[in-house]
């Protein structure tokens, strides 16, 4: 299988030690040498996942982080080139779904293995993520949690923590527009809109997002105070059924609109801030190598009915 390795130089340590790595395990199973593709400041990978398809890959490693997992993702939905994801430095939000860890060799196991699943990914503009997108301040709790301490057991409580740092922060006004027939009005912290529910840290936000069933899961997010920070860390820590400040719903086109400017992010890569985010699905369009066999709840298989909308109400808080 011909194969191409689109990695972020900066990312990886010793760039020597990953190639042979990379290229003893391939050769060993019989495949082809693999391209070798770096990404630049200017291009994080959109333009070298497109040389691949050139080329006649049949297979991407996607070696970095958030960002370059995503550009590869853009490119490499609706054709049938499978991506292989080596996270490397601090996990990303895709592998952490995947159960994947930093370590590479592991990872090309994954890939020899044979395992593959195709998964939705969801769409922003020209841009394509498969884990989840989000407007308000989870953006500034995902950057504030990319480092070593995000990739550990106890990465959640970098996450608490940097949802800490923003409790005074003023709360979004926004309107919700799910599938162009359901619309309300919210005043939350954070909206996220996933595909699968796994954060750093093997904290898990979106339980039930089956990430094949053309559907996103939508997460709107409401505390106010630390104290109604707490009450949802720990229920979601715990799996609880009932999460407070919390609501979910379901649908396959969600428009956020905000009164005012908010940050917005993709698979935790800060994006371009704007007042809107538009978010629809394609189904099953990326062809993804997973671990087999798939036990991982986070990509377990279930079925949908796109064109039906969820509503799921763990409780909000009425003091809010």
């Amino acid at each position: 299988m011909r194969s191409a390795v689109i990695v972020n130089p900066v990312k990886v340590p010793d760039r020597d030690v990953l190639h042979r790595t990379i290229v003893d395990a391939l050769t060993a199973a019989g495949w082809p040498e693999p391209m070798w593709l770096e990404t630049t400041v200017g291009d994080p990978g959109s333009g070298q996942a497109r040389q691949a398809v050139r080329d006649g890959a049949e297979l991407v490693f996607a070696c970095g982080g958030d960002g370059t997992v995503m550009s590869c993702v853009t490119v490499l939905a609706g054709t049938d080139i499978a991506l292989a994801v080596l996270p490397a430095g601090i996990s990303n939000l895709l592998a952490a779904s995947l159960g994947l860890t930093g370590d590479v060799a592991a990872g090309i196991e994954v890939v020899l293995q044979g395992g593959r699943r195709r998964i939705d990914v969801g769409c922003v503009g020209e841009q394509s993520f498969a884990v989840m997108a989000g407007m308000g301040f989870d953006v500034q709790m995902l950057v504030a949690t990319n480092d070593d301490t995000a990739s550990k057991p106890v990465g959640w409580l970098a996450w608490f923590a940097g949802a800490v740092r923003h409790l005074r922060d003023r709360p979004m006004r926004i309107r919700l527009i799910l599938d162009d027939r359901l619309s309300f009005n919210r005043r939350p912290c954070a909206v996220i809109v996933g595909n699968a529910g796994r954060l750093r840290g093997g904290m898990r936000l979106l339980d039930d997002a089956p990430p094949e069933d053309g559907l996103l899961d939508v997460t709107v997010l409401s505390p106010r105070t630390l104290g109604h920070w707490l009450s949802p860390g720990w229920a979601v820590l715990r799996r609880k059924e009932v999460v407070p400040c919390m609501e979910t719903f379901t649908a396959s086109r969600v428009e956020i609109r905000s009164n005012r400017v908010q940050p917005r992010q993709l698979d935790g890569d800060p994006i371009e801030s704007g007042k809107q985010l538009l978010v629809t699905v394609r189904p099953q369009a990326l062809l993804l190598c997973v671990p087999c066999p798939t036990t991982d709840p986070g990509v377990a298989t279930a079925g949908g009915d796109p064109s039906a909308i969820q509503h799921r109400v763990h409780r909000v808080d009425k003091r809010m």
